[in-house]
C-alpha cells in the first residue's frame, strides 16, 4: 500500500551520516535502519550498505564481526538501500540480486530491519515485505508516521525466513482470535452474523489513542478502560438494539443488514472524528527482541502473552464456570436452555459484552504492533475473521480459536511462496479447501440435510 507522507523532511544528521558504531536505539527524537549480511558460510564482515534518504543525502553503515549493520535515521520517509557488492566476500554474491536496491518506508521512533541474504542466484524472489511487514495494510496509510513492521527481507526461503514468519503468523492468529472468538460465540447463541463487529476492533485501538496520545495517561490503565469501554458499548447495543429486534420477531437477514448500516455509520464517524490517516499510540516503539532466528518488537511478545492469557481465560469460564456451561447451553439449542430454566436474555447479553471486549482488545493489541491504526482496521479485519470463525465451525468458540491460528499461520507463511498482496487470498484458499472435504469447519458438528 502506498504511503502517504508528511511534506517535511529533515536533513541528514552527522551522528546518520557514518556506520553506527553501536546499534541503533530508536527514540522518539530518531528512527534506525538495521540489519544484516549473511550466507551459507556465515556472516559477512565489512561489507557496505550506502542508505539514501528522502532528500537524497547519503550515508554509509558497515557490517560488523557478526555480518549486522545499524544507521540512525532523523525523519520519516522512503529510504533507498544498495549493497555494495564489490565489498562482499571474496566469492560471495546476492541471492537476490534483482531486489538490491531496496526502497521502505521508515519512520522517527522506530526500527526497520533489512536482511540481505548471501548464496547462489535462484532467480526473482517475491518482492514481499516480509516478517513483521506483513500486516501492514491493515492499518492503512500513514498521516506523518507509519505503521510499519520490523522485517523487510530480501531472501529466498531459508530456516530463519522460515521461522520469522511462523512467529509472525502465531502473532497474528493470537491476536485474530481474540476478535473472532466473540464473534462466532455471537453467531452461536444468537444466528446474528455481525458486520459491525469490526468497528469494535477499531474502537478499542482509537480509544487507546486519545488516553494515551491525546490525554497523556499511562498505557496499562489507558488499555484497560477502553477495554471496558468496548465491553459498555456491547451491552448498550443488546440493550439498545438486538434485544428490542428480538422481541419484535424481526428476522436474522434483517437483523444482518442492521449490523451491515452499524458498520457503515461507526466507520464514516471514525473517519470524521480522527480523520483518514494512521494515528499512533506510542511515540516510540521501545526496540526488539531476538529469540533464535526471530526478531519481534518488544510490543509484539507482550501483545502474544497478553492474547494466551485472556483466551485460556476465556476457555476455563466457558468450561468451568456455571455461566460458562449455560452459555454453551444456549449456543447448542436456545429453546432447550430457556426450557432448562436458564435466563437467555441474560447469557446473550453477556455474551454482547464479552465479544466487543474481546475485540476492542483485539484492536488495542493490534495498533501497539504496528503503533498505529485508522478508521478501516476493523473493517479489513472483518473478512478474516469471518473466515476463522468458519473454517473453524460456525457458533464453536474453540474452533474459532483454531481457525484463527490457521488463518494466521497461512497469512504469514505465503509470504514465503507469493506476493504480499496475494497473501489474503492464500487464507481463503485454505477455507475453501477445508469446507469441502469437511463442510462443518475444523471442530463443528455435522448435520442431517433434507
Amino acid at each position: 500500500m502506498a504511503a502517504t507522507l508528511g511534506g517535511l523532511m529533515l536533513a541528514m544528521s552527522p551522528a546518520a551520516a557514518a556506520a553506527a558504531a553501536e546499534e541503533c536505539v530508536a527514540s522518539p527524537e530518531l528512527g534506525c535502519l538495521s540489519g544484516s549480511v549473511r550466507g551459507g558460510e556465515g556472516a559477512a564482515d565489512g561489507v557496505e550498505i550506502l542508505v539514501e534518504d528522502p532528500e537524497g543525502a547519503t550515508s554509509t553503515a558497515t557490517t560488523g564481526d557478526d555480518g549486522s549493520w545499524s544507521v540512525e535515521i532523523p525523519a520519516n520517509g522512503s529510504y533507498t538501500l544498495t549493497l555494495d557488492v564489490g565489498t562482499l566476500p571474496e566469492g560471495e554474491q546476492l541471492a537476490n540480486p534483482d531486489q538490491n536496491p531496496r526502497q521502505l518506508r521508515a519512520v522517527v521512533g522506530a526500527t526497520r530491519t533489512v536482511n540481505f541474504e548471501l548464496g547462489e542466484p535462484e532467480g526473482e524472489a517475491p518482492s514481499a515485505e516480509s516478517g513483521e511487514g506483513g500486516t501492514d495494510s491493515l492499518a492503512g496509510e500513514a498521516d506523518g508516521g507509519e505503521v510499519l513492521g520490523d522485517d523487510v527481507s530480501t531472501s529466498s526461503i531459508t530456516p530463519e525466513r522460515v521461522a520469522q514468519q511462523a512467529a509472525a503468523g502465531l502473532r497474528f492468529g493470537l491476536v485474530l482470535a481474540l476478535a473472532s472468538v466473540g464473534l462466532s460465540l455471537i453467531y452461536g447463541t444468537t444466528g446474528l452474523s455481525s458486520f459491525s463487529h469490526g468497528e469494535q476492533v477499531t474502537l478499542g485501538a482509537l480509544l487507546t489513542y486519545v488516553f494515551v496520545s491525546l490525554m497523556g495517561w499511562p498505557l496499562v490503565p489507558a488499555i484497560i478502560l477502553a477495554v471496558l469501554i468496548c465491553a459498555g458499548t456491547g451491552w448498550l447495543q443488546d440493550v439498545g438494539i438486538w434485544r428490542p429486534l428480538r422481541r419484535r420477531g424481526v428476522g436474522l437477514v434483517q437483523s444482518m443488514i442492521v449490523t451491515i448500516g452499524l458498520a457503515l455509520a461507526l466507520q464514516y464517524l471514525f473517519q470524521l472524528v480522527f480523520g483518514g490517516g494512521t494515528v499512533s499510540i506510542l511515540s516510540y516503539i521501545p526496540g526488539t527482541w531476538t529469540l533464535g532466528p526471530v526478531r519481534l518488537n518488544i510490543p509484539s511478545y507482550y501483545s502474544m502473552g497478553i492474547s494466551i492469557v485472556v483466551l485460556l481465560a476465556v476457555g476455563w469460564f466457558l468450561l468451568r464456570t456455571r455461566t460458562g456451561r449455560a452459555t454453551r447451553a444456549v449456543s447448542d439449542n436456545p429453546a432447550l436452555a430457556a426450557a432448562s430454566g436458564i435466563d437467555v436474555d441474560r447469557i446473550i447479553r453477556l455474551v454482547w459484552v464479552m465479544a466487543t471486549g474481546l475485540a476492542g482488545l483485539a484492536g488495542v493489541l493490534l495498533a501497539l504492533i504496528f503503533n498505529g491504526a485508522n478508521w478501516t482496521l476493523g473493517m479489513q479485519m472483518l473478512l478474516l475473521m469471518f473466515a476463522a470463525v468458519t473454517l473453524g465451525g460456525l457458533g464453536t468458540a474453540f474452533g474459532a480459536l483454531v481457525g484463527s491460528l490457521v488463518i494466521g499461520m497461512v497469512v504469514e507463511m505465503a509470504n514465503l511462496v507469493i506476493p504480499t498482496d496475494l497473501k489474503y487470498a492464500a487464507a481463503l484458499v485454505i477455507l475453501i479447501l477445508v469446507l469441502m472435504v469437511r463442510p462443518q469447519g475444523i471442530l463443528g458438528r455435522a448435520e442431517r440435510i433434507g
